[in-house]
């Protein structure tokens, strides 16, 4: 199984994901199964489906990060997070 991007020390990068890896597997047994999940999805974005559309942005141009901004006003803390869609919030 390939490691993620985890800084070291990061105990999340050890967590055994038995789910995507099935679901890895099972895909990529039948490469025909894979080319129609990807038409479906294209076939969804086409239609306007919003959630299709992200995720074909997410997959061929990679996730935006999100900005989180802290600023500290008499003990209290807030938080400004930009996001590509909404701007900030």
């Amino acid at each position: 199984m390939a490691t993620s991007g985890a800084q070291p020390g990061n105990k999340n990068a050890s967590k055994n994901k038995v789910w995507s890896d099935l679901l890895r597997r099972m895909v990529m047994r039948d490469k025909k199964q894979m080319e129609a999940l990807a038409k479906a999805l294209i076939d969804k974005a086409k239609e306007g489906d919003v959630p299709a559309l992200k995720e074909l942005g997410d997959r061929i141009e990679g996730k935006i990060p999100q900005a989180i901004e802290g600023t500290g006003d008499g003990g209290a803390i807030t938080l400004k997070i930009a996001s590509r869609d909404a701007g900030v919030l």
